[in-house]
């Protein structure tokens, strides 16, 4: 018997295995330098990511989950 298939649940992609990578091709930092605009990560987890385990990468999507309610870019 096959195993079930990994579904992402929609708007939680953190709960699959593999995790996978927040990255949607607009790499572009703000003025701080702090995160990514398109991804909402720093750069040691943009760097960390591809050897990262999924435990690392789903602490990551949290803080990208809490980072989208107090960051705007808006002014950037």
């Amino acid at each position: 018997m096959s195993e079930p298939a990994n579904l992402i649940p929609p708007g939680a992609p953190e709960l699959a295995t593999p995790v996978p990578s927040p990255c949607v091709s607009l790499c572009k930092m703000d003025a701080d330098r702090l995160y990514c605009m398109g991804c909402m990560r720093t750069i040691p987890e943009i760097i960390a990511w591809s050897k990262a385990d999924d435990d690392y990468k789903r602490g990551v999507w949290a803080e990208i989950r809490r980072r989208e309610q107090l960051i705007n870019f808006d002014d950037e």
